[in-house]
């Protein structure tokens, strides 16, 4: 198996997991609504916890999709 084909495989999963983290996220009223919670009407709120966590995963997931996806294109050349 060589590098390109591991890179197509990472890419693959990279691509499921930051799917189902952007899923995860709720715009409107944070991650307690996603199961049943009310938005409260607060117009800021700070991150914490398991959304700060959220959050934080689907910037390196995103970035590391990105940069696979330029391995990708650099070992294809």
């Amino acid at each position: 198996m060589d590098i390109n084909t591991i890179f197509k495989y990472a890419e693959a999963v990279v691509a499921f997991l930051l799917s189902i983290s952007i899923l995860m996220q709720n715009r409107n009223g944070g991650l307690g609504t996603v199961f049943g919670g009310t938005s409260g009407g607060e117009s800021y709120r700070s991150r914490r916890g398991l959304e700060a966590l959220l959050y934080n995963s689907t910037l390196v997931l995103g970035f590391l999709f990105a940069a696979l996806a330029i391995a990708i294109a650099l070992t294809n050349g």
